[in-house]
């Protein structure tokens, strides 16, 4: 962590990242082991993971909040699917998004929050950052490593993938 720190200049912000990593690192460990399976492949996700939140630190309004939780749970998520990605261009084996991710317990009330459950994680995540959490599109970008255009485009799939879903989960 002291690496981490010696980075952010304000005692201020270091106090809150020091907040943000003993509150929520086993949290971000257990979502990259989820989708990783791996220990030490996980750590490196987590890492990588406090690397984007540091460097978006000022986006994070209160540590202790519901926004800040699915904040970091989203960052870890795409970093270890991120990781994953990045091994599949050195494989044969093809990469399909709705396969990796947390499971989400799906609420059963055929509404939004049962489709939303239902999305490969890297859709729900951005949809959860957009339209959620309010982060505009060059925001998403940054923090997830893609440039505004792909944010942009990834977007609108997660939009479409949403709409398919709940058109059909449609109640007679």
């Amino acid at each position: 962590m002291l690496i981490y720190l010696q980075m952010i200049e304000t005692v201020e912000d270091r106090q809150k990242f020091t907040d943000l990593y003993e509150t929520y690192r086993g949290l971000m460990f257990y979502v990259a082991n989820q989708i990783l399976h791996n220990a030490e492949d996980a750590e490196d996700a987590v890492h990588q993971a406090f690397l984007s939140i540091m460097e978006n630190l000022d986006k994070i309004s209160e540590v202790h909040s519901p926004k800040s939780r699915a904040y970091v749970i989203v960052i870890a998520e795409n970093k270890a699917i991120d990781m994953i990605r990045a091994r599949k261009h050195f494989s044969d084996a093809g990469f399909d998004e709705s396969v990796y991710g947390i499971e989400i317990p799906v609420p059963e009330d055929g509404g939004l929050a049962d489709a939303m459950a239902k999305l490969p994680a890297r859709y729900r995540g951005i949809l959860l950052l957009r339209y959620d959490m309010g982060y505009s599109t060059k925001e998403i970008g940054k923090m997830l490593g893609m440039t505004e255009d792909t944010t942009r485009k990834v977007i609108w799939r997660a939009k479409e993938a949403l709409r398919r879903q709940l058109e059909a989960g449609e109640r007679v």
